[in-house]
């Protein structure tokens, strides 16, 4: 190939050579075995980057972090970071270190909440 790149897999350092076996339908397959929201924001993430390969550590990052606090709640994890369009392992830890996945995802939840101060007046005033 002409001015092309080629990687010969006997060339390629035994780590790199493992990781030949991952494959985007392996990679949402495990996501799969968390849950729904989990399969679909690993799904996000691969068809996010220009080659799937790239999302390959974030991913497995996120499936990692299952272990440290449990399938139940890394699925919900994955369902509001999906749903809020975030697309990295850091957004899902974030996520689970401010105990966001406990919170139910609510619409209205993002929009800025009315002050109550005696000084702040209200529609009336300008009328």
């Amino acid at each position: 190939m002409r001015n092309g790149y080629t990687t010969k897999k006997e060339h390629m350092p035994k780590a790199h050579q493992k990781h030949l076996e991952w494959t985007p339908t392996r990679m949402v397959s495990w996501g799969q075995s968390v849950g729904p929201n989990t399969a679909a924001l690993i799904t996000a993430i691969l068809a996010d980057r220009p080659h799937p390969e790239q999302g390959y550590k974030s991913c497995l990052g996120i499936l990692r972090l299952g272990k440290k606090y449990g399938n139940e709640r890394l699925e919900a994890a994955c369902g509001r970071a999906h749903a809020s369009g975030a697309r990295s392992y850091r957004h899902v830890d974030s996520i689970l270190k401010r105990g966001l996945d406990r919170v139910p995802l609510d619409s209205r939840a993002d929009e800025p909440r009315p002050l109550h101060h005696e000084n702040i007046r209200g529609p009336e005033t300008y009328r």
